[in-house]
């Protein structure tokens, strides 16, 4: 039982690694989308490791930590795809290094062909 408890831990700890990378990719990256994006799947995978781990530490709250995980699994990339579409709406600019915006593309061109109907 104690080898249990060891790799919880050191799955957890991975957990905790990978967020600290999403942190430091928020404080690296150019615009508001690539911070949205670096934040967005380290701390899913940081969240799903540490959350996970602490299963194996506690078996007894392992059915509940799958919902958790399952419940961040859903929310994240649904709350991160939210937040980009809304720093698009109100025209966030992008960085200078970014070289396309294809929802531009989508969003101009459905713009286009609606004043073409009229």
């Amino acid at each position: 039982m104690e080898y249990l408890k060891i790799t919880g831990a050191v799955i957890t700890l991975i957990g905790a690694i990978f967020i600290l990378f999403a942190s430091i990719g928020i404080l690296r990256m150019p615009d508001v989308y690539n911070r949205i994006q670096a934040g967005t799947k380290a701390s899913t995978l940081g969240s799903i490791l540490g959350l996970f781990g602490i299963g194996l530490i506690h078996p007894d709250w392992m059915l509940k930590l799958l919902l958790l995980i399952m419940f961040v699994l859903i929310s994240n990339p649904v709350s991160s795809h939210v937040l980009g579409r809304a720093a698009h709406y109100i025209k966030v600019p992008l960085s200078d290094l970014t070289l396309l915006d294809k929802l531009e593309e989508d969003t101009g061109s459905e713009t286009a062909e609606k004043e073409g109907d009229k």
